[in-house]
């Protein structure tokens, strides 16, 4: 009876996540500039070579990293359950695209903290546009929405009220990233709740 040794089957894209949720555990809890491959592999439990096999560059790992975030906001979206009224379910598809939870403030922060960087790594900005541009599109859908229910004035500059928008939502995520002890939940649903009521008003 010989003795048979099977390699080892190592699942490559599971092996990338874990190494991908260490470094963003050690982003949030030590900032960016201690998001070294040594370290990134301490909190994965790896050696820094097995690190290196996963992710060739520190920008390659981000951008796995940032990819994640993206992929957790579409879900979000897709998942989202429409109630049927067209203004909360408006209201309701902007707010996904604001840290208003512990989830969604951690995404934030370390999304801020990878936007730091894209002077360093410029093989980042593309996937930075590729994100801002989903939530201006999803901005876009609001109001073409708004405007395909009759709830619109028949004369609004679409184009001017979905840069509008895309401002406030943006701004808004500054905001409580910023400033969270004064912008409570409520009142950022408030702020984007009359500001949709703003634009359906004849």
């Amino acid at each position: 009876m010989y003795n048979v040794v099977m390699p080892k089957i190592v699942d490559h894209e599971a092996q990338r996540k874990i190494v991908a949720d260490a470094a963003i555990r050690v982003i949030q809890e030590h900032g960016l500039e201690h998001a070294t491959v040594r370290n990134i592999a301490k909190e994965a439990g790896l050696s820094v070579g097995s690190m290196r096999h996963y992710f060739a560059t520190q920008a390659e790992l981000f951008t796995f990293c940032m990819n994640l975030f993206a992929e957790r906001v579409q879900k979000r979206v897709e998942e989202l359950q429409m109630s049927g009224s067209v203004m909360l379910d408006m209201k309701n598809l902007l707010l996904q695209f604001l840290p208003l939870d512990e989830d969604r403030m951690m995404e934030m922060e370390v999304w801020f903290s990878f936007t730091a960087k894209l002077l360093v790594y410029p093989e980042l900005k593309k996937l930075s546009d590729q994100m801002h541009q989903g939530m201006y599109r999803s901005v876009q859908w609001v109001i073409q929405e708004l405007q395909k229910q009759g709830m619109t004035h028949p004369e609004l500059d679409a184009e001017m009220e979905i840069e509008k928008l895309y401002a406030l939502v943006d701004g808004l995520a500054i905001h409580i990233l910023m400033q969270p002890d004064r912008l409570t939940v409520k009142r950022v649903e408030q702020v984007i709740e009359q500001h949709l009521c703003m634009l359906c008003q004849t």
